[in-house]
């Protein structure tokens, strides 16, 4: 079912099948060995050499001592340094009264602050919420209701949208602002008064982490909020097992491809990464940052997104990995000032949440000599569940690739009944240890959605005979016109297909006799030109007629996304109201 490369590959590769990757890897006293163990009645494959909870991957990072474990701007924490600054938080945390099982927000943009909150709180058993810093006063108070919030932590920009509404929330017994401008608020606590500053966290007094003794892999360690775009969002309630998970899946993803191309695995080094993405989204937190946590890596942190200034500190920090979203990656490579900065330090750009075009996949390996990397996860799943990098990605451009081997992936019909062989597209349907518990405080949606272990996805998906997971809609998204299924992610990759486009996305516009018509939303590449009839002409000559587009807008930015990169399809409609019910 593999596409064709979209560059030559060794004709030699693979030297090793997955399943014999897999057994190598996964053999008794591997590194990457696997167990079965009952998790909630349901038998489950997990990680046995992951990490039992939250406190002991933050009290192992200590041995990267001196090592920078988070940059931004003029701040420079070193792994000890925030060990540190963790240890005295949480024992601040402990004298506010904060007991195991309590609700600990966390509204802030990415700041050395962020992990530091984190880990202090999930350490001694709280529940640690990290809420969307991109939402308003309304949805910040949604939440911080929903959750039952007994401690806020938030910068300064944050408070200023809460501050008319703490008073009103019921649970809320302590608020703790960081990075506040002008004087002090009233009633609030700053946390530099706590722990000081970035730069002063090496000096402090070295304690002993008050971690919950009794902490356990199943036991609730964060709520992340769903990015939902209709109805509010829901929590889903993760474990120090869901997150700790994703520190072997990235590691065993990584060993895979070294034994694809035959060669032995090497043993980890710790790299540079830039963060772009917000770390109250699982892809930033659970995939992300436990990873480099347990690695050493060093973390960048940006304010906001801006290519300029990321290519600046690519070339100032030499940094080694990037990404988030594929609007990312074709910034960097179409930005006309690219060939005046050192870029060569870059070894991969990874990105998720949003499908990409082939052509970005082959111009990341050929223009900067870096691996692409893909995978398919959610909220729901606490990030990967499947992994897709270096030269399976370039073999399979469209796949989200395999499932990492704890995972399970099924496709099941309609009905929710009969499980689909490969090649028929039906309900993706996921099961491992990073699977949530379920949704706080919401058992008809929970049960709605969980089932033995499984969790209903809602992506329209298909399976390759090995294995491969390739996303063909979100169920919500198809668009089905006069009884004929349309797929957004077929046609949309026949529009990345066009040399002018770098970003797109299908929607369906009401018809009074078809139901549904398919319209396209395009961005182009800087310099380059189309026009709405040489691109349905375009989609014609390679696709079904009734799949092509009956308009095409076309937008100078590249498409609006939320912060897990998908696309918001919803803010996309307005521009067809002349189409509207023809």
């Amino acid at each position: 079912m593999a596409a064709e490369p979209i560059i030559p590959l060794d004709p030699a590769w693979p030297k090793m099948s997955l399943a014999q990757a897999q057994a190598l890897l996964t053999a008794p006293g591997q590194r990457f060995e696997i167990e079965e163990l009952d998790i909630r009645g349901v038998p489950t494959r997990v990680w046995k050499n992951a990490p039992a909870n939250l406190s002991l991957l933050l009290l192992a990072s200590r041995a990267h001592g001196e090592r920078l474990f988070t940059i931004h701007e003029d701040e420079r924490v070193t792994f000890e340094a925030n060990f540190r600054a963790t240890a005295q938080l949480a024992t601040r945390l402990r004298e506010m009264g904060v007991r195991k099982g309590d609700r600990v927000a966390l509204a802030m943009r990415n700041l050395p602050e962020w992990p530091v909150i984190f880990f202090a709180a999930v350490s001694i058993g709280a529940i640690l919420v990290p809420l969307n810093a991109w939402w308003t006063g309304r949805e910040l108070d949604y939440g911080l209701r929903d959750s039952g919030t007994r401690v806020l932590f938030l910068d300064g920009e944050r408070y200023d949208r809460l501050k008319d509404r703490l008073g009103d929330l019921p649970d809320l017994e302590r608020v703790v602002v960081s990075r506040c401008q002008g004087d002090q608020p009233a009633g609030v606590e700053r946390l530099e008064d706590l722990i000081g500053k970035p730069n002063d966290w090496a000096a402090l007094p070295e304690i002993v982490l008050p971690a919950d003794p009794d902490l356990g892999p199943e036991d609730d360690a964060t709520i992340f909020y769903t990015s939902g775009t209709t109805g509010h969002p829901k929590g889903a309630l993760g474990t120090h097992r869901n997150l700790c998970s994703n520190i072997m899946s990235g590691g065993y993803a990584a060993a895979r491809s070294y034994l694809r191309r035959g060669e032995m695995p090497p043993d980890p080094t710790p790299r540079t990464g830039l963060m772009v993405i917000p770390l109250f989204h699982v892809t930033a937190c659970s995939a992300s940052l436990m990873g480099a946590v347990a690695a050493g890596n060093t973390t960048v942190f940006m304010r906001k997104w801006d290519p300029v200034e990321a290519m600046e500190i690519i070339q100032r920090e030499k940094v080694n990995l990037t990404g988030g979203v594929p609007t990312i990656a074709w910034q960097l490579l179409e930005h006309p000032d690219r060939h005046k900065y050192d870029l060569s330090s870059i070894e991969a750009i990874a990105y998720g949440g949003a499908p990409s075009a082939p052509e970005l996949v082959k111009r990341i390996y050929t223009e900067f000599g870096a691996l692409p990397g893909n995978g398919w996860g959610m909220t729901e799943t606490m990030a990967t569940v499947t992994s897709h990098s270096s030269e399976d990605y370039l073999n399979r451009p469209t796949s989200a690739g395999p499932p990492v081997p704890v995972a399970q992936l099924k496709i099941m019909d309609a009905d929710c009944v009969n499980e689909l062989p490969a090649g028929e597209v039906g309900e993706l349907w996921a099961k491992g240890p990073m699977i949530v518990k379920g949704y706080w405080n919401k058992p008809e949606a929970t049960a709605e959605c969980f089932r033995d272990g499984w969790v209903r996805t809602g992506d329209l998906a298909k399976l390759d005979e090995e294995g491969f997971l390739y996303i063909v809609d979100r169920a919500k998204d198809m668009i089905i016109r006069g009884g004929e299924n349309i797929y957004s992610s077929e046609v949309e990759d026949v529009l990345y297909a066009h040399p002018a486009v770098t970003d797109a996305a299908l929607i369906g516009i009401p018809h009074k006799t078809l139901g549904e018509e398919p319209a396209a939303v395009v961005h182009l590449a800087p310099g380059m030109h189309a026009t709405e009839a040489e691109l349905q002409t375009w989609v014609k000559e390679r696709l079904a007629i009734f799949k092509v587009p009956v308009a095409i807008r076309f937008v100078k930015d590249t498409l609006p996304r939320n912060a897990n990169g998908k696309i918001l399809k919803t803010e996309l409609r307005g521009l067809f109201v002349d189409e509207k019910a023809a």
